[in-house]
């Protein structure tokens, strides 16, 4: 995600420094590839609680390490390859050692995408079968068959072909809810999830598609909290190793902001950027979560993830820069 905010913005060498630090990270061996490593690169996250400090405003666990650096998180392999397909398409060079990595995790994945796994929000209750975590299987794919066809390298294109159209096949049927009109956070279930704004963002499906515009007035009507995005509702507690209830999440808001710039709702997308940019604190930095009600940031800070997300949601929604949504193939303008 990093990365991709940095080609947008033009650092090529950025990317040509982390597919060097990946080929070494994974040296060839798919299942290698974590989700999260050390400021050093290490490997070994382990996680313990500290009972005797009692956190920043009592903000219990204190936590050393993070056992999701162990979970599968089948998303990861989709932003992995759509990375390395935007940093060719900004002019990084080919590499054959590189292409032959990417290929490699894609025969993990035609093993694992059919796995429930812990997802996004690194769940610590049962792995499911999230929409998300699908949806980015099938970049993954798609952005193999885009290399082959539109950047020249060599691979298996109809079996990925074969392999992404299943994915689409299935995630419509199961993780779409037609009386709730809308994609939902995991196959059976109900529930919402913000993630699901990633839908039109990655391309799977265009922004004027009803089960998008469905899926996006759902989250609306339960995700908002004043006018901002919760990732999901924390009905049970343990689910991500915390008690129910949080904040708004700000990258989720600002994903909010550029579907409502792919379905032309321009004032609000603009109005809304506004007012999470009007967040920052007096350094310009944002936290993970804002709370609404005591009007104060929350969560991890600074987080880079929402920065992140803000630098997309400025490109999409200023028209004198280029969008990324059109180079990550939502072709739905």
């Amino acid at each position: 995600m990093t990365l991709l905010a940095l080609l947008h913005a033009e650092h090529v060498d950025e990317a040509l420094d982390w597919r060097r630090w990946l080929l070494r990270a994974v040296a060839g061996d798919p299942s290698d590839l974590q989700i999260m490593y050390g400021v050093a690169g290490e490997r070994r996250l382990t996680e313990f609680e500290l009972p005797w400090l009692p956190g920043y405003e009592d903000s219990a666990p204190v936590r050393v390490g993070n056992a999701a650096s162990e979970q599968l998180q089948i998303d990861v392999y989709g932003e992995v390859m759509d990375a390395l397909y935007q940093a060719r398409s900004h002019g990084l060079a080919k590499e054959p050692h590189a292409w032959a990595l990417q290929k490699t995790l894609l025969g993990y994945l035609t093993r694992a995408w059919p796995e429930p796994d812990e997802g996004i929000w690194e769940i610590r209750g049962k792995r499911r079968h999230f929409v998300h975590s699908k949806v980015m299987a099938w970049v993954a794919f798609d952005r193999a068959v885009r290399t082959v066809e539109e950047q020249g390298l060599d691979g298996p294109v109809d079996e990925w072909r074969r392999v992404r159209d299943a994915i689409h096949a299935e995630v419509c049927e199961r993780g779409f809810d037609e009386e709730l009109g809308s994609f939902v956070q995991s196959y059976e279930s109900k529930d919402l999830d913000a993630s699901l704004l990633m839908l039109p963002l990655v391309g799977f499906l265009p922004a004027s598609d009803p089960r998008i515009r469905g899926t996006i007035e759902a989250i609306e009507a339960d995700l908002l909290q004043d006018g901002l995005v919760l990732r999901y509702r924390t009905h049970h507690e343990g689910v991500d190793g915390l008690p129910a209830g949080e904040g708004v999440f700000l990258p989720c808001s600002f994903w909010l902001v550029d579907c409502y710039e792919l379905v032309g709702r321009h004032d609000e997308a603009h109005a809304l950027f506004d007012r999470l940019a009007g967040l920052a604190n007096d350094l310009g930095l944002l936290t993970e979560e804002y709370d609404p009600v005591a009007q104060r940031l929350l969560g991890n800070f600074p987080q880079a993830f929402t920065h992140l997300a803000l630098v997309n949601s400025a490109f999409n929604v200023l028209p004198h820069l280029p969008s990324p949504m059109h180079r990550r193939g939502a072709h739905s303008r």
